[in-house]
């Protein structure tokens, strides 16, 4: 039963943020990924990349996401659920994938210092790099793109909403 919706996009875009209200307007649960992985792997996202690296860290995203049972939820992603590809078939099998888009630019703005942000980013890889690499992923798994140029968290909302009743 696809009654989900599941916000995917890069570390910044206010999946989480955009996630909490949404779920109110619609009436729904609100679920963060991160906190379930943390809570599974009974540790915090940092320390699992630190024992077993971005791949370990990976491969546990993927596991986790890909065994989400939730009903009637907002489901906000880390911004590398897109490596997981049994992650994502499942999550497109329970809802509607909508992903949250914004322009290089005011990203690495919002991003500031992206190692406090806990932004999964290989050793050597830029910033540029990672969001060339994640946009053409974030752009397959897609049922719904909202660009948020030029849009605070409302007006997101609000374009999510809309595109969910066309769609």
């Amino acid at each position: 039963m696809k009654d989900n919706i599941i916000l995917i996009g890069m570390p910044g875009v206010g999946k989480s943020t955009v996630g909490v209200i949404l779920a109110k307007v619609l009436g729904c649960s609100f679920i963060d990924t991160d906190l379930v992985i943390q809570e599974k792997e009974g540790r915090k996202l940092r320390d699992i990349i630190e024992a077993e690296g971005i791949d370990g860290f990976i491969a546990a995203e993927n596991r986790v996401c890909s065994q989400l049972d939730v009903h009637k939820s907002v489901i906000a992603t880390g911004g590398s659920v897109v490596y997981g590809r049994e992650a994502m078939k499942h999550l497109k099998s329970i809802g509607t994938v909508v992903y949250l888009k914004l322009e290089y630019r005011k990203l690495r703005y919002r991003l500031g210092n992206i190692k406090n942000r806990g932004v999964v980013i290989r050793s050597g890889q830029t910033l540029s790099g990672l969001y060339r690499e994640r946009t053409v992923l974030y752009e397959k798994y897609a049922d719904i793109v909202i660009d948020e140029t030029g849009c605070g968290i409302e007006k997101t909302v609000r374009k999510i909403t809309e595109a969910l009743d066309n769609n």
